[in-house]
């Protein structure tokens, strides 16, 4: 059993616990926290397939920008169990009910999935590397590139006068 291998069980075996604590943890802010664990063992996999700009685009846009809005909202929000509604217990066992159907539907769709006759190269290779990345972005898709960056631009510009007072 070789280092990743070893790294790859560890990182999905800390994904699993930190994403079922997001849904089970009791506190909303303890459940962003479990969340942003989950982000960083999610790019670490992503650096395990070899593809870097995915784990840190991964790392700055989900575990450091979005996170931060989520706990802005929940702490502006407000969230604790006085203010929360009880729910009635039969709508939890149709929730329960209705996640083991998707369950049942998930594991039925994989069933007959060959998945063991494909291989991912692993730390081979120079499938996702920012230099590739760079190259297509700036030959083959350069007119959207700086369409985008044109509307990017503008979109700025039109929040600055918004935002500009009298």
């Amino acid at each position: 059993m070789g280092v990743t291998q070893i790294l790859f069980w560890f990182l999905s075996v800390v994904a699993i616990f930190s994403a079922l604590m997001v849904v089970t943890a009791k506190n909303p802010v303890y459940s962003v926290l479990w969340l942003i664990a989950t982000f960083f063992a999610i790019s670490g996999h992503y650096i395990l397939l070899n593809a870097q700009f995915l784990a840190i685009v991964n790392i700055i846009v989900y575990a450091g920008a979005i996170m931060v809005l989520f706990l802005f909202v929940i702490m502006l929000l407000n969230l604790n169990k006085e203010t929360e509604p009880q729910k009635n217990r039969w709508l939890k066992v149709a929730g329960a009910v209705a996640g083991g159907c998707l369950l049942l539907v998930l594991v039925a769709a994989l069933k007959d999935a060959d998945i063991k006759s494909q291989t991912a190269l692993v730390n081979t290779g120079n499938i996702g590397l920012i230099k590739n990345l760079g190259k297509e972005l700036f030959t083959t898709y350069v007119v959207p590139f700086e369409i985008s960056s044109i509307l990017f631009l503008s979109a700025m510009v039109g929040a600055v006068v918004i935002g500009k007072k009298e």
